[in-house]
């Protein structure tokens, strides 16, 4: 049904004509019309979808990150296989007739768990992130030395697809300013690549990022969005690389939403104009995102500004193609737009994967998360005088109770005080099981308690996502620093690293072992609880949007796969998008839900047809 070419295997020449300020590809010009697409935030039984619909609006190429923690999420255990299997992505790019623009990183930010760098760097308290730190670059040597010798057979001149690969990104963005540590991938990227592979740099439109971001021998591209003049900034381009092709590495068609933002949106006109303008300049364009997807699990980044900002589960971006893989209108204008300079491929756009509402689903209480510790951390606590961090424990994700006894009788209302702001990111206060209220990264540092000498203090702590951007980057998780209650220093903890996920992909709770009368019914529980229900197979398998209003924040899981977080009351997300060949149409589908503040009254998740991520909850 469709036009595919597919490369001929024998390998060509790409390279950069200073003279005629173009690409060369086998000899002659060469413009590209790209857009990015995250292979590790879309499920692999999609991609080609996605990559043929890309193709057919009329793209050349496809610009892809390689996130290193998603790759070696253990110092040394490397994982290319299913999801990741990025040699697999390249193949269907290159089937499809698309050309591949490579940034491998280490660092991506991508609004990506700490911009994709490895959680367990962290391990190492003084390591100083994206320099010449020696501890650094050894990981780094360590990972490309693994990275780079799967992608050459890719290059285009060894008859793959990968026309060229950015070194590092946007450096100039981060504080460190170190051409050393630039020096050293350039030679790292040449000993892996060969000398005539054309390695690039990408930066953000102003003096200081080009400056700090750029090195001589690495061809310096720019980035800039819709709010740009297109002119002001290719001079820019030109005055660190005065010759040779115009090119903007992420032209942003849309942008990122935080939790408490509006959902974003970029004017389709407005996109569709200046891609014109950039086009009819001859300018090499790749548009970002072309398609976001979803940050499942844990691997949503942050932000940090003024204050901590984390990302929403979608990565929808207000993209040409939807979260959901759908083509737009904004798809449809770019496709006009691009017909007007290239020869576009005959044939129909493939159609929307299909969506069903399979309705409503009531949940079971399974327990509350403090009282389910032999399950969800089989090898029980370590005790410490001090608290311990996310990665001290190598818990790097996802969550962790700290548990501790009260030193005094507390007649009155106490505060619970993390005079340091130390809670990463959100801390969830019960005693003796009874919920008493949270703590909130740079917004709430201290909850009232009550109870008697020797209650149980338990927090629940979560981690929202390290920052992906800027110079914070090295984001410890977990209770960083003392707590106080009242004027008292807590110590003495109990610290219990949560396998959550483990045991959730291993069938609990639905696989039984667990006596739920434990945790009698009827009244409402409030803090860190369990939830279970069962969407009942209907002979189909198709996408679909759940949407669990009336909750207040948590995690969802689906036939033990990590959907991602709600948190409706903050928004601007309302459903998590939840893809066809993650259900059965034929054996009953498993959901469970963590609820981390309080669920619905009728404890009930609906299953929609459509996605809804602009509600006008916003504010935090």
């Amino acid at each position: 049904r469709y036009t595919l070419n597919t490369f001929a295997s024998e390998s060509g020449t790409f390279s950069i004509d200073y003279k005629n300020d173009c690409f060369l590809k086998d000899g002659r010009p060469f413009q590209y019309i790209s857009g990015s697409i995250h292979y590790f935030r879309i499920p692999r039984f999609y991609w080609k979808d996605r990559l043929l619909k890309m193709y057919m609006t009329g793209l050349n190429a496809v610009q892809i990150y390689v996130p290193w923690n998603f790759h070696e999420a253990m110092p040394g255990v490397y994982n290319f296989s299913g999801d990741r299997d990025l040699e697999h992505f390249l193949d269907l790019a290159n089937q499809t007739g698309l050309y591949v623009i490579l940034r491998p990183g280490p660092y991506i930010c991508a609004e990506w768990e700490m911009g994709g760098l490895p959680a367990w760097l962290l391990q190492n308290p003084d390591i100083m992130l994206r320099s010449t730190d020696p501890d650094y670059l050894q990981a780094v040597d360590s990972w490309l030395a693994v990275l780079l010798p799967k992608v050459r057979p890719w290059l285009y001149s060894e008859g793959g697809n990968i026309l060229s690969v950015q070194v590092e990104n946007e450096y100039g963005s981060y504080f460190t300013c170190d051409y050393n540590y630039l020096r050293h991938l350039h030679n790292l990227f040449r000993v892996f690549l060969g000398e005539d592979t054309v390695l690039f740099t990408t930066d953000g439109n102003t003096d200081k990022e080009m400056a700090c971001g750029t090195l001589q021998g690495l061809y310096a591209t720019i980035d800039f969005g819709t709010d740009t003049n297109v002119s002001a900034a290719f001079d820019r381009q030109r005055r660190f690389e005065p010759r040779g092709p115009l090119v903007n590495s992420e032209f942003y068609a849309g942008w990122l939403d935080h939790w408490g933002d509006q959902h974003a949106q970029v004017d389709t006109n407005k996109v569709a104009g200046m891609l014109e303008e950039m086009l009819s300049m001859g300018a090499n364009v790749n548009m970002y995102m072309f398609e976001g997807g979803t940050n499942f699990g844990y691997w949503n980044g942050a932000d940090h500004d003024t204050r901590y900002r984390p990302v929403v589960t979608s990565y929808d971006y207000d993209a040409p193609l939807s979260e959901a893989g759908d083509p737009t209108d904004k798809l449809l204008a770019i496709k006009d737009i691009i017909k007007r300079f290239r020869a576009v491929p005959e044939g129909p756009m493939p159609p929307p994967t299909a969506k069903f509402a399979y309705g409503f689903v009531t949940l079971k209480k399974v327990g509350r998360m403090s009282s389910l510790l032999d399950i969800l951390s089989p090898q029980g606590p370590i005790l410490s005088p001090n608290l311990k961090t996310f990665e001290e424990m190598k818990r790097y994700y996802g969550y962790m109770l700290y548990r501790t006894k009260l030193p005094k009788m507390l007649h009155d209302k106490t505060p619970l005080i993390s005079p340091l702001n130390g809670v990463h990111d959100r801390a969830y206060v019960s005693v003796n099981g009874v919920y008493q209220g949270l703590l909130e990264r740079d917004t709430t540092l201290a909850v009232n308690v009550t109870g008697q000498q020797g209650d149980q203090l338990d927090i629940v702590v979560e981690n929202m996502g390290r920052v992906n951007f800027g110079s914070k980057i090295n984001d410890y998780k977990g209770l960083v620093s003392s707590l106080f209650l009242g004027s008292d220093v807590l110590t003495d903890w109990q610290i219990y690293s949560l396998d959550i996920d483990e045991v959730i992909a291993s069938g609990w709770p639905h696989s039984g072992g667990l006596d739920l009368s434990l945790e009698p019914g009827s009244e409402a529980f409030d803090g860190p609880v369990f939830y279970m229900g069962t969407l009942e197979p209907m002979g189909l398998a198709w996408d679909t949007f759940l949407k669990l209003r009336g909750w207040t924040k948590g995690h969802v899981w689906i036939n033990g796969v990590n959907l991602g977080r709600y948190w409706p009351q903050r928004g601007p997300q309302q459903t998590l998008f939840v893809p066809g060949p993650l259900l059965s149409g034929s054996q009953p589908n498993n959901i469970t839900v963590l609820e981390l503040e309080r669920a619905s009254a009728d404890a009930r998740v609906l299953f929609m047809d459509r996605a809804q991520l602009n509600s006008a909850a916003g504010g935090s």
